[in-house]
């Protein structure tokens, strides 16, 4: 998923261990996807959300201007 997200979007992603069980995907301080009773998100509605967060926050920069 994280794969998807990045080709996608052109941003790098960050795998961040959680808590047991736990799968969220966010934006910023958005939960954007996450793991339900009825399991993972699909790849690319997962991207397609993070792309729609993307768009809502317009960062000011690129990723290639990060760091």
């Amino acid at each position: 998923m994280a794969a998807v997200i990045t080709d996608r979007t052109g941003w790098p992603v960050a795998l961040v261990p959680g808590d047991r069980g736990e799968f969220t995907v966010w934006v910023g301080d958005r939960i954007v996807a996450r793991k339900t009773l009825d399991g993972f998100p699909e790849a690319e509605a997962a991207a397609e959300a993070v792309v729609a967060a993307l768009g809502e926050s317009a960062p000011a920069s690129g990723p290639d201007d990060v760091g």
